[in-house]
Parts: C-alpha cells; structure tokens; sequence
C-alpha cells in the first residue's frame, strides 16, 4: 500500500451501499504519482497525491 510522501494520504475503506441498502467494503485509492522531487537538498523518487503537486507543497527535480 502506497502513500503520499507529504501529507501522508493513504487508502481508506468504507461501505458500497446498492439501491437496496445492502452494504459490502470497498476502498478508495488516493492519485499517487511516482515523481521525482526535492527531498533534504537531494532529488528523489517518492509516491505524491496529485493534491500536493497541484497545490504547490512539493518542489519538482528536472
């Protein structure tokens, strides 16, 4: 299971609930990208949500 690297998102669960009420567990994967990034002065590659990258709190490696 992967995680964001910044803000530490992770996969959550909760209940599918069908016309009939009927409720079994299902997940929710966060957007992780595989991204090279600036970690303590060294680029590195990291699994980010797309939250932080939109959001600006990562800075990218070119």
């Amino acid at each position: 299971m992967a995680v964001c690297s910044v803000c530490g998102k992770r996969t959550t669960t909760g209940n599918q609930v069908s016309h009939s009420n009927i409720k079994t567990k299902r997940t929710w994967s966060p957007n992780l990208q595989r991204v090279k990034i600036i970690l303590n002065g060294t680029p590195q590659k990291a699994y980010v949500c797309t939250r932080c990258l939109r959001s600006g709190k990562v800075q990218r490696a070119v």
